[in-house]
């Protein structure tokens, strides 16, 4: 068989660019080595996590708000096998509907592990599949180091985290990353006893810091335990629970923690097993990424990589937009995509969002800058929802005001950064954002009180 394009794995770049080829006319396969399309994502990433963070909120409201509203209910209990239920079908729905977006864009699903025979030819299975070009957009897999020992029954990854059936009275999360918080706070939600290991001294490493110390205090409200700046050099299990041995970074003393499951969420690694890239010279880096230039190019011309087997940080939106770069650039076109602008998003709740340069990035450069700063509680419509936690926080340059970053702890955080962004792809300034006029009462306000705060200490409800 022959196409225009060939692309390796069907996760979120795989498939949209996939879907954005055939758009511009070329006769298109996608080759997936699992049953199913959609990648980690949509099968055991994104959308299932947050089918069990938003369960696990119902619940927490209920338990810890429902009377505050002035609505009496029995003490709710937790029906785990129908939580895990509801969130199978919200997955089987989302991965149905890429199949639908495959027929009708007539792009040839192929299952099976694609790897190298030459730079326009795929061997999968029994068949070679000939292509002018090809797509690396294979994702990505926890990494677990061997000491950790584990054995996806009590030593889990978040694969087997969100198919447990049974709450656990007590869980261990090896790293305050996004992963690590989002299903630790799942299950502190449900009342799981979660404790967290974190090397780095402060959670969420790579945001803001005072975005960080925001967060940490909302979860330790919710009984989270937080041991910063120590590391894990162990972890043992038997059939009914796990034992994990942990000492200060810098050396010191030792403790155990036994619980019934450690989930290791310490990070992700590029996946190109099998691809036989050295079979057509493809390099990679120390990290097992592939090297690229500013068009997706690897060393061959024909061949491209796009999500996370490159540079940058491991998001289905940014795979997205990688995958369309590289059609429409095939295509003829000249796309661009603004990396430093791909915003950021943890689903705890409240959520945490962030666009742009941090605090600590514009400090270590030397760049001028101003802060403002709005607190949640402080917000009419925050007060309604009993969504108070939080602050919106935003940079802007001190002498030309142009906003350099946002980054906000509060109720549909996800959702608000978008303003930020948009403001941000325009080269906007903190001025242009006060300016703009935000209904009331809405989370929104947040955003433009915190602007006005940095256009000289000008908001207006603190």
């Amino acid at each position: 068989m022959s196409f225009d394009v060939a692309i390796i794995g069907a996760g979120p770049g795989g498939y949209v660019a996939a879907i954005r080829c055939a758009q511009l006319g070329m006769r298109v396969a996608l080759i997936e080595k699992e049953s199913t399309l959609g990648g980690t994502c949509l099968n055991v990433g994104c959308i299932p996590s947050k089918a069990l963070l938003d369960s696990s909120e119902h619940f927490h409201a209920a338990v810890e708000k429902f009377a505050d509203h002035g609505i009496k209910i029995n003490v709710p209990k937790v029906d785990m096998p129908q939580m895990i239920k509801r969130k199978d079908e919200v997955v089987d729905v989302t991965v149905k509907g890429i199949d639908y977006l495959m027929k009708k864009n007539k792009i040839e699903v192929i299952q099976g592990h694609g790897s190298f025979v030459d730079s326009t030819t795929l061997k999968v299975g029994d068949q070679e599949i000939k292509a002018k070009n090809i797509i690396i957009a294979t994702g990505s897999e926890p990494i677990c180091p061997p000491s950790f020992n584990y054995d996806g029954k009590r030593v889990i990854t978040s694969t087997e985290a969100l198919n447990i059936t049974k709450v656990p009275k007590k869980m261990v999360v090896i790293g305050a990353g996004v992963i690590g918080l989002e299903l630790g706070s799942v299950y502190a939600r449900l009342g799981t006893a979660v404790e967290v290991v974190e090397f780095q001294k402060h959670i969420l490493g790579e945001m803001d810091t005072d975005v960080s110390k925001e967060m940490r205090r909302s979860l330790k409200k919710l009984g989270i335990k937080f041991h910063l700046s120590h590391k894990v050099t162990t972890v043992n299990s038997t059939k009914t629970k796990v034992s994990v041995e942990v000492e200060k970074k810098d050396g010191g003393d030792g403790f155990t923690i036994d619980a019934d499951f450690c989930l290791v969420a310490i990070g992700r690694k590029a996946y190109t097993d099998g691809l036989a890239l050295d079979k057509v010279g493809i390099p990679s880096d120390d990290k097992g990424r592939i090297d690229i230039n500013g068009h997706f190019q690897t060393n061959l011309p024909n061949v491209y990589a796009i999500g996370d087997v490159v540079k940058g940080p491991m998001l289905a939106h940014k795979a997205e937009e990688e995958g369309v770069y590289v059609a429409e650039y095939l295509a003829g076109q000249k796309p661009h995509i603004n990396h430093h602008l791909i915003p950021g998003v943890v689903y705890t709740w409240p959520e945490v969002a962030s666009v742009g340069s941090t605090e600590e990035a514009l400090k270590e450069k030397g760049t001028p800058y101003k802060v403002g700063k709005f607190p949640m509680k402080a917000l009419g419509r925050s007060r309604a929802s009993m969504d108070t936690e939080g602050v919106i926080k935003v940079l802007a340059h001190k002498d030309t005001d142009e906003i350099l970053g946002v980054h906000m702890v509060g109720a549909r955080a996800a959702d608000l950064i978008m303003e930020a962004v948009a403001l941000m792809e325009f080269r906007g300034s903190a001025e242009d954002m006060s300016r703009i006029c935000h209904p009331h009462p809405t989370y929104s306000e947040a955003v433009k009180e915190a602007a006005l705060a940095a256009t000289g200490n000008r908001a207006i409800h603190i």
